[in-house]
């Protein structure tokens, strides 16, 4: 779910949270990479959102999300690049 937010934001758009869960929610689809009903879905995005908010790696603008300059920091693939 966080690398399907990071790859969303991490083009510079500003989202408002119902329109990035609809486009985070079809690219895992297309994946087949969706368990949950979409509502534990929904859910679990919106936590994961506000902790890349805590983190200041996605700005916060009234009800809209738009990725900062180092938003690639919470993907797994950066992680494993740095620890491995």
């Amino acid at each position: 779910m966080t690398d399907e937010l990071v790859t969303v934001l991490a083009n510079k758009q500003t989202f408002g949270f119902n329109e990035l869960f609809v486009v985070v929610y079809e690219n895992l689809k297309a994946r087949n990479a969706v368990s949950g009903g979409e509502e534990m879905l929904r859910l679990r995005a919106y936590e994961k959102l506000q902790n890349l908010v805590t983190r200041g790696l996605v700005e916060k603008n009234g009800k809209e999300y738009r990725g900062m300059d180092n938003i690639v920091e919470a993907a797994s693939a950066f992680a494993a690049k740095i620890t491995g």
